[in-house]
């Protein structure tokens, strides 16, 4: 376990790059794998997550070049073993799921336990197991469950229950290669959908309507090579303009993809902070008021919903919160993602919060509150430890976030970042989780 010692009070001022988009790279990693063609990656993140899937790949017989300092990742899948053996999926990741279509194209059979959820609550498989099933495979077995394809994905129509990143993921890896014609209706459309999308087509994959909630792919009969970088990551964009407006401090993020912020500045806005752009730098200025704007229907309260994009994204949902404490008025909170993304509430009270857990989606946080420094446990979830760090960079003295290892799932360097722009925090125990997280040569 890793403890993040805060001794905060103190405003976070600079610049910062942000990193390449967690969420882009791991389907795009596992995207590789359908092709033997060399595929180099640009602006790689260095995360756990990303380190685990190297692994895999490298113990499947997969020639990986990664220079760390460099940010590039250059993938050669010409060797990729023809059955699993006894190579196990990548552990502490649902994420893992994305390699489930590049693996049955590659070994035709794959055997795997079934999880049912994460820290936010029940993550089903059964719509990546439905894909699969439409695009040809047969479901074996139940529990455990084993897949088989025998030859190539066959072309589908699937109607989503509702928009899954990363079922619309697996779909999409899925029919790119299959025989015919594939159509998805209530597909996601994040920007990292997005990126995976463009980065098929670059490998000569045929996808029409990226960007939108119907995807249209003819299958092709193979991928090609591709370089491409992976885009700046908008989760660490809006965790580093929060961090500088809740500590008082000014920060100025460059490459900050402003076309997909209009709805988080407004959401900013709510709460009193005002963002501005010189290009496509993104700044938040010093002092920001943190009055929450009330509603023009006064018998109603200001609030903030997550849902599937273009909605407010949920992953960010947990930055606004310790806005909202230290803002003057009252706003709700409304997560329709996940039904258990609120529990972490009991640890944020600690500080001296005041706020309501209405129902497993929806909390009211009643703000500007006196608040001290504690010692709080951080759930293994990225955003909600980074807000009770955000919480703790705001208060005068010592707290210590327990177990915030969950972070470097998603923020490389994320505590030397912090350092370079005034922080005074450091990590404890954080050694042995880089030991055991170090990439395979």
């Amino acid at each position: 376990m890793a403890n993040l010692l805060v001794n905060g009070g103190k405003p976070l001022s600079g610049t910062i790059i942000p990193s390449g988009n967690k969420n882009a790279m791991l389907p795009i990693l596992c995207a590789t794998v359908l092709t033997d063609e060399i595929v180099t990656l640009r602006n790689v993140p260095n995360i756990t997550d990303v380190q685990k899937v190297v692994r895999f790949l490298g113990a499947m017989g997969s020639k990986l070049d990664w220079d760390q300092a460099a940010g590039v990742l250059r993938i050669n899948n010409a060797a990729f073993h023809d059955e699993l053996g006894d190579v196990p999926l990548p552990a502490g990741m649902r994420s893992a799921v994305l390699l489930l279509p590049a693996l049955l194209r590659r070994v035709g059979k794959i055997e795997f336990s079934n999880t049912k959820g994460c820290a936010l609550g029940v993550r089903e498989l059964d719509p990546h197991i439905d894909v699969l099933r439409i695009l040809g495979a047969d479901v074996v077995s139940d529990d455990p469950i084993i897949l088989e394809l025998n030859g190539n994905f066959k072309g589908g129509r699937l109607w989503q229950d509702y928009m899954s990143v990363t079922t619309t993921e697996n779909f999409v890896m899925g029919a790119v290669l299959a025989e015919g014609h594939s159509t998805l209706i209530n597909a996601a459309s994040e920007p990292h959908v997005q990126d995976l999308c463009r980065l098929l087509n670059e490998m000569g994959a045929r996808i029409e309507g990226i960007g939108s909630s119907i995807l249209h792919v003819e299958g092709v009969e193979r991928l090609g090579g591709a370089e491409v970088a992976i885009s700046p990551d908008h989760h660490e964009i809006t965790t580093f303009l929060a961090l500088g407006a809740i500590t008082g401090g000014e920060i100025h993020v460059e490459q900050s993809v402003p076309q997909y912020f209009d709805l988080i500045n407004r959401s900013f806005k709510k709460l009193g902070v005002e963002i501005e752009y010189d290009g496509d730098t993104a700044i938040v200025r010093e002092n920001q008021p943190f009055r929450i704007d009330a509603p023009h229907t006064t018998n109603l309260l200001a609030k903030i919903e997550a849902a599937p994009w273009p909605y407010f994204p949920a992953d960010l949902l947990p930055l606004m919160i310790p806005l909202a404490v230290r803002a003057e008025g009252q706003m709700m909170f409304w997560n329709k993602v996940y039904e258990g993304a609120f529990f972490w509430m009991s640890e944020l009270v600690k500080f001296g919060a005041h706020v309501v857990t209405s129902d497993p989606h929806r909390i009211i946080v009643f703000g500007n509150r006196p608040l001290r420094p504690v010692t709080v446990e951080a759930p293994y979830i990225i955003r909600a430890a980074v807000a009770l760090y955000m919480t703790a960079a705001s208060i005068p003295g010592i707290s210590v976030i327990k177990g915030a290892e969950s972070i470097q799932r998603a923020h490389p360097h994320f505590v030397e970042n912090l350092q370079a722009l005034g922080a005074d925090v450091e990590w404890e125990g954080l050694s042995g989780i880089e030991e055991d997280d170090q990439p395979a040569g």
